[in-house]
């Protein structure tokens, strides 16, 4: 039963990082033909690059879904734990993709600032800085519909899909705050705003390397996690001590491995009945642990 209801969760996220790729995926074709054909028709070359990064958000969405689909296959004799980890590489093949992304924004800016080429630039039309706000608009509303369901499943490949709409959507505000500031007259705003949005990125890509990193390496649970097991292991009946709790990460998902004291003097079948409900009481309260294994040690007892 609580293996079928862990498959059943896991299929529960697949479908949801699915929906959500699918959508991530024509908002961003629609959304870079929108920008390809405005940055030609208003002389723009911030929005064509604008639209190129859009459309390479495509390939990010696609890692999402092909890590999604080999996480949720079953265990198998090779792969007895099954494989969540998979969401992880993908994860930190985004996080790796976010990084040049952000590193390549940050050296157009430098060469542009230090180059002097942007006293050259041709003064874009105004209909660049409409495109310039629609994508800004877009792409915000894709980062937070995304990132709500990456916290809802607890998806590291999902966060990374968002903060690349994030890095999009910067990329848009650069895009109009240098547009502005060469029909303005001071061309050199884009190349500044371009380095600025080169730091907020590249913070975003290692936060999400190392998240992803730890999920790989078994790194323990929160430590408030940890201490509200601990409470609820203890309030089992037949539970008289708690003498060992160790959990680590599994991709998105816990595992647990617990020894108790119980009572010396109880039947072995009272015994597997009081593991039973600690491991019924873990996976209940905590959905995301895919495995909880408790140990009955005997110990006197209390007067």
């Amino acid at each position: 039963m609580n293996k079928t209801n862990n498959e059943i969760n896991q299929t529960a996220d697949k479908n949801v990082i699915m929906r959500v790729s699918n959508v991530s995926i024509v908002v961003n074709i629609f959304l870079s033909l929108v920008k390809l054909i405005i940055g030609f028709v208003a002389a723009s070359g911030a929005m064509i690059s604008d639209a190129v990064h859009s459309a390479s958000d495509v390939f990010s969405t696609v890692v999402v879904m092909i890590g999604a689909n080999a996480a949720a296959k079953e265990p198998d004799n090779e792969h007895p734990y099954g494989h969540d980890r998979m969401e992880c590489i993908a994860a930190v093949i985004l996080s790796v993709v976010l990084f040049v992304t952000g590193i390549g924004i940050g050296l157009t800016g430098l060469k542009k600032i230090f180059g002097g080429s942007y006293t050259e630039l041709a003064v874009p039309g105004a209909l660049a800085l409409t495109a310039a706000v629609l994508s800004v608009i877009v792409k915000e509303a894709m980062f937070w519909y995304t990132i709500h369901n990456a916290k809802k499943i607890n998806s590291t490949a999902l966060t990374a899909d968002a903060w690349h709409h994030r890095s999009d959507s910067l990329s848009s505000v650069g895009s109009f705050i240098g547009i502005l500031g060469a029909r303005l007259g001071f061309p050199i705003c884009d190349p500044i705003a371009s380095v600025i949005i080169c730091l907020f990125i590249i913070k975003a890509a290692f936060d999400i390397c190392k998240e992803s990193l730890d999920e790989m390496v078994d790194k323990s649970c929160d430590e408030q996690v940890e201490k509200d097991m601990s409470e609820i292991i203890k309030a089992q009946d037949g539970v008289i001590s708690l003498d060992l709790l160790m959990t680590r990460m599994f991709g998105s998902k816990m595992y647990v491995d617990v020894e108790i004291g119980a009572d010396e003097t109880i039947s072995l079948k009272e015994s597997h009945q009081i593991a039973q409900n600690v491991h019924d009481a873990i996976e209940k309260s905590f959905p995301k642990v895919k495995h909880c294994m408790v140990h009955v040690n005997p110990v006197k007892s209390p007067v």
